[in-house]
């Protein structure tokens, strides 16, 4: 069961209607969107297993409430409107660097990477690129990386961060704080019977860059000292 263009025309209504009376009298329309996109997600996992480790991760592990946590924002609008899920050993709420899908009119896109890090981990990945940046380079700056992604999106600070030179040989990369990649789809490649093959194979294309930061952040520990 493919996402259709049904699942558009709903996101879309829902965008100009985010109110709840609509919503709940569309209700029977979610639930086929609701029921698509979860299809698209099961076949995921399973592709997705094919490279990653995903065993015992379950549909309801990957997948996000299209409700909006509202208590803490401006904007009280109560739905997301748009479908999302992340794919990860352990599911969305491992902690770990995920694949990332993101399905919105005119806006669907595959992505991953260092989105919203710790001070702890941002510290990690400079402490890293200063002590060798050739493996996250040979993998950012590989042609068949470069072919799926382009260049890196995300903030960095003005100036050098603390404790390196502005005069670093690998100061554009220091000064990232974020750095994160998609991959677009047209609702055309959304909607065709290829999707989940194509996510599989940008995902496949991401998995050295997620690999690394998951390295870094997560098993390259200091060792504990007894005293």
């Amino acid at each position: 069961m493919s996402i259709t263009n049904n699942t558009f025309e709903f996101l879309k209504d829902l965008k100009n209607n985010n109110n709840r009376e609509w919503f709940h009298a569309n209700k029977k329309r979610y639930d086929h969107v609701k029921a698509t996109f979860e299809e698209t997600i099961k076949e995921l996992i399973v592709s997705i297993g094919e490279f990653e480790n995903m065993t015992g991760v379950q549909v309801k592990d990957c997948n996000y409430r299209i409700a909006r946590d509202v208590r803490f924002s401006l904007n009280k609008d109560p739905y997301k409107t748009w479908l999302s899920a992340s794919f990860s050993e352990g599911g969305r709420k491992s902690g770990k660097m995920d694949y990332y899908l993101h399905i919105q009119e005119g806006e669907s896109f595959l992505g991953g990477g260092m989105y919203s890090p710790t001070p702890q981990q941002l510290a990690k990945l400079r402490q890293e690129i200063d002590y060798n940046a050739k493996e996250l380079k040979d993998i950012i700056f590989n042609p068949d990386f470069v072919k799926v992604f382009g260049e890196a999106e995300g903030e960095a600070v003005k100036s050098a961060p603390k404790g390196y030179s502005k005069d670093h040989p690998e100061i554009d990369l220091l000064r990232k704080k974020q750095i994160f990649y998609w991959h677009k789809f047209t609702k055309e490649e959304v909607c065709s019977p290829d999707f989940v093959k194509n996510v599989t194979e940008v995902c496949r294309t991401l998995k050295p860059y997620l690999d690394f930061l998951n390295y870094v952040f997560f098993e390259n520990q200091e060792p504990e000292i007894d005293l």
